[in-house]
């Protein structure tokens, strides 16, 4: 077995891609990690926004928590219905672009795309973080182990989705059995304790009230609790992933990701009320996170304690698998449709769209580095992308049940069009609540992205356009071409490319450069070397061209002399013929100059419809 079969497994022929299908325990993994890794900073940062308020800012939780929550609820029936009505793949992007236009399309694409890469970026940051913050020793390193952590996510997406799946399946499990018990251990000491239970470990103590509660705070709280629904959308932009019956196998997925969603989100909000347990500030000696507080105050610092976290910490460094499972395939759609290159929407070595992932890795690579593997900062932008998406998918799939008729199609476009109103709310709230902490940023990139995606478009356009030609093969003017050989000396290589202009026409033209460094006169021996054994076979010798270059440049007269027989034979296709000396390995061709390649890209460059390059290659083991 090769090294890179190792690494990423086995090709996958075309026809083996039903055996990569998912059922819908898999699926939770591979769509659910973003969703559910949310629940454990969303609350947090949600409460951290409470903390002027002291400890009766902490009872406000449960109340904007279920306002999250029926939002959540909407968006889950707005999303059932988009899988009934997409089975290939009802993302975003797909239901804005079929029901409210092209526009409307890539402004979802560009939506989801940004809040991908950031998922990838904060998810990895804020689980190395954890791992920093218990160990300090690892402080240095932050970068190297977020890096490190992106290659390995990265390289598991490569194996193709069954893999991925099996690999993510135990920190998946592991993190939702252990947030539940503690939680149903929780809320079993509320009861019994009529609803103020003892803490086994005390949990950090709340500073004095330093404001009132206001209007526009608990819609900031609102905006920083909604980073708990991201990725809610992944299972609808994945449903060709799933093995048949397609529609039923994604709709359990989302439903079992929304209803342990929400009853994580309930659970931590109650408990947190109950035990007094409020968020501490980050970077401050002694933090701890609310998650860390709440499970040490219900079931004391013991191994249950270090398990849990040990799994919270799992889930919040590969939640970014989720946006490798869709970023690719929002990729492709998007590539299908020509607004961006090809490349996305061709399928790799094991079935998955690997230009997707690499893009993906590089982009939220390169934001690691930028910010240090530290991108706090960057948590709250994660809504604005995610809520504008929700709220185009929504308004597009009310577009699409109009356009049908009968009794469910009006209860469907109400159920849409509740999830699209609730969502636009949102998005206005959560643009108002973090416009001055980054929000601008996201909207100045998402047009900057469009404007690109429109580019890439056009040029696409235009090549079909100037592509167009008629169907019947032209048969006029059909003359052999000229023939031009460029060469440094005589030798297998130069005698090999001239025999095969010498079969493709009469007019050969052999090119050398002379810097006034050659040891061989080649004209002296032109005659000797190349015409008499022509003469003799009674074929017509190519012309010998030897052009001075008193500056030793050897790529540019050339480019210039093809360049002029462009415009003396206007009428004549012109075919230069480049000997490549190949080497037997290819850490040898740096031994070697690389005048032929240099000389087919600018050839490409400057060269018109009338040129054409051939490689002419001479193996070294020949």
């Amino acid at each position: 077995m090769s090294l890179t079969d190792l690494l990423f497994g086995k090709p996958l022929a075309s026809y083996e891609d039903r055996t990569e299908r998912i059922s819908a325990i898999g699926g939770i993994p591979i769509f659910g990690l973003d969703a559910l890794g949310s629940a454990a900073y969303g609350p947090e940062a949600a409460l951290t926004l409470l903390i002027p308020l002291g400890a009766a800012g902490i009872h406000y939780i449960i109340p904007v928590s279920c306002a999250i929550i029926a939002l959540l609820g909407i968006v889950f029936f707005s999303y059932r219905q988009t899988i009934d009505a997409y089975p290939s793949g009802g993302g975003s992007y797909t239901v804005a672009s079929q029901n409210l236009g092209p526009f409307m399309g890539l402004l979802a694409a560009a939506a989801l795309m940004i809040d991908y890469v950031l998922v990838v970026a904060v998810g990895i940051s804020a689980g190395v973080g954890a791992l920093v913050s218990a160990l300090p020793g690892c402080q240095p390193y932050t970068l190297h182990i977020c890096m490190a952590t992106l290659v390995v996510i990265t390289m598991v997406n490569m194996r193709g989705v069954r893999d991925t799946g099996a690999v993510f399946l135990l920190p998946t499990y592991l993190f939702v059995i252990c947030l539940f018990a503690a939680i149903a251990i929780g809320v079993l000491k509320t009861i019994i304790s009529g609803g103020h239970p003892t803490p086994v470990v005390q949990a950090a103590t709340l500073g004095p009230a330093q404001g009132a509660i206001s209007w526009w705070l608990l819609m900031k709280v609102f905006s920083s609790g909604c980073t708990a629904m991201t990725g809610v959308e992944a299972v609808s932009n994945g449903v060709k992933a799933f093995r048949e019956p397609r529609r039923q196998l994604a709709r359990h997925t989302l439903t079992i990701i929304i209803a342990i969603l929400i009853l994580l989100l309930l659970g931590i909000a109650g408990l947190c009320s109950a035990y007094g347990i409020g968020a501490s500030e980050a970077g401050q000696s002694g933090y701890q996170s609310v998650l860390s507080q709440l499970i040490g105050a219900i079931t004391g610092k013991g191994w249950f304690y270090y398990v849990s976290m040990f799994s919270i910490l799992l889930v919040l460094v590969l939640q970014a698998n989720t946006s490798f499972a869709d970023f690719p395939r929002l990729c492709r759609a998007v590539a299908e449709n020509g607004y961006l290159p090809y490349a996305f929407a061709i399928r790799g070595r094991r079935l998955v769209y690997s230009f997707g992932i690499y893009i993906l890795a590089f982009l939220a690579g390169l934001l690691l580095i930028i910010f240090g593997g530290v991108t706090d900062r960057l948590i709250p932008l994660f809504a604005i992308g995610a809520f504008l998406a929700f709220t185009l998918s929504q308004a597009g799939m009310v577009g699409h049940w109009m356009r049908k008729k009968g009794a469910l199609s009006k209860s469907s476009v109400l159920i849409n069009g509740l999830g699209a109103f609730a969502t636009a709310i949102t998005v206005v709230v959560v643009i108002g609540a973090k416009f001055w902490e980054g929000a601008w940023i996201t909207l100045l990139l998402i047009p900057g992205l469009m404007i690109f995606m429109t580019g890439i478009k056009r040029h696409y356009s235009r090549v079909a356009r100037a592509m167009v030609g008629p169907k019947v093969l032209s048969a006029a003017d059909l003359l052999p071409p000229l023939v031009v050989v460029p060469i440094e000396e005589w030798n297998k290589v130069s005698q090999k490319a001239v025999r095969f202009a010498l079969t493709l026409s009469h007019d050969v033209i052999v090119l050398q450069i002379d810097a006034g460094e050659k040891k061989e006169n080649l004209a002296n021996k032109w005659a000797d070397y190349v015409e008499s054994p022509l003469k003799n076979a009674s074929l017509p010798a190519p012309e010998l061209v030897t052009l001075e270059s008193p500056y030793r440049y050897v790529v540019l007269p050339i480019l210039d002399y093809v360049l002029e027989l462009e415009q003396m034979h206007k009428d004549r296709q012109i075919a230069v013929l480049v000997p490549r000396l190949v080497a037997n390995h290819w850490y040898e061709n740096f031994l070697h100059n690389q005048r032929g390649t240099i000389l087919s890209a600018l050839l490409l460059l400057k060269g018109n419809q009338q040129t054409v390059i051939i490689n002419v290659p001479w193996h070294l083991s020949a």
